[in-house]
């Protein structure tokens, strides 16, 4: 028999919550911190595998975590989740070799995947090595791939690593951004006016400006309060603008809004990254994650970002 589901895929990585250091993602695992997958038409072995396999590498008893996805992959060789998933438990069982392959096998699957690339960088990284040492086994050249590990070295503060991928991105909008994120930065830190290694991405001309479009259509949503189709929009707007903290707010909103608060956590928790001074804009993303956190009966995490907008922090 077989039975059509939604799962949520735990994790141990934060896009969303990428402020965690590596050694705190190996001392604890959030469960609660996840990516939505969505899995169709799978047996009642493949669930009941896969369902188990994610509690075992909650109670971090990888040994038995690892033996069941191995069932499931036998079930479903092909299924990039459980390739993902594998590497995963791996990683935190620090079989680093082992993590290694499935992260690849998991990426060439899906080339456009965040969260796919950002873990098989920490596997690399655990092993003292790079994405250049594996670049061709994996679709390096991908736009998207290309934009992800842009974004995932911005976030590290590798910004010479980041103006580096930026390069093969003339005259594009995603870039102008990221390297005028990446000035902000730098120049927050120093607090001096100096630019980023003399680094310079002409902007893209526009005879409109579609980023105020999607903003506008997000506005009027969220006044009628149409969340179903404001996270369609929304999402749409941060596939195409992924440094914009008010379109990962507006996502992040609209799944609290269609009850998918796991997801709405890791949403608005990265939108905290890319936020340098909009305190109207935090207070937003703090009361959005104290309901998400609420809903999901985390009430440690939702007073804690409470207690953040009441005193401005």
């Amino acid at each position: 028999m077989k039975k059509r589901f939604s799962l949520w895929m735990f994790s141990s990585l934060s896009f969303l919550m990428i402020q965690k250091t590596y050694a705190q993602e190996e001392e604890k695992i959030d469960v609660e911190q996840s990516a939505e997958v969505f899995l169709e038409e799978y047996t009642d072995e493949f669930q009941e595998n896969f369902f188990e396999a994610l509690k075992q590498k909650g109670i971090q008893n990888y040994d038995r975590a690892i033996s069941l996805f191995l069932e499931c992959k036998h079930l479903e060789p092909t299924n990039s989740v459980v390739d993902y998933e594998l590497a995963k438990v791996n990683f935190l069982d620090k079989q680093y070799i082992r993590a290694q392959q499935y992260a690849v096998e998991a990426l060439n699957a899906q080339p456009t995947d965040y969260w796919h690339l950002e873990l098989l960088l920490n596997i690399l990284e655990k092993q003292g090595s790079n994405v250049n040492t594996i670049k061709q086994n994996i679709p390096f050249l991908n736009n998207k791939l290309q934009e992800n590990l842009a974004i995932i070295y911005f976030k590290r503060k590798k910004y010479k690593d980041a103006l580096k991928v930026l390069e093969d991105f003339e005259n594009s909008q995603f870039a102008t951004d990221l390297a005028q994120k990446i000035s902000d930065s730098i120049q927050k830190r120093t607090k001096t006016q100096t630019t980023v290694l003399s680094h310079e991405v002409k902007p893209s001309k526009k005879e409109d400006d579609p980023l105020l479009h999607y903003k506008l259509k997000i506005e009027a949503l969220l006044e009628k309060r149409d969340y179903k189709q404001m996270e369609q929009v929304s999402k749409e707007a941060l596939d195409s603008y992924p440094l914009q903290p008010y379109f990962y707010f507006a996502y992040g909103k609209a799944l609290n809004g269609v009850s998918k608060s796991l997801k709405a956590t890791e949403v608005l928790e990265s939108a905290l990254d890319y936020i340098l001074d909009d305190t109207d804009l935090t207070n937003k993303i703090y009361i959005e994650l104290s309901k998400a956190y609420t809903a999901i009966g985390n009430t440690s995490k939702a007073n804690e970002y409470s207690n953040k907008i009441k005193s401005g922090l």
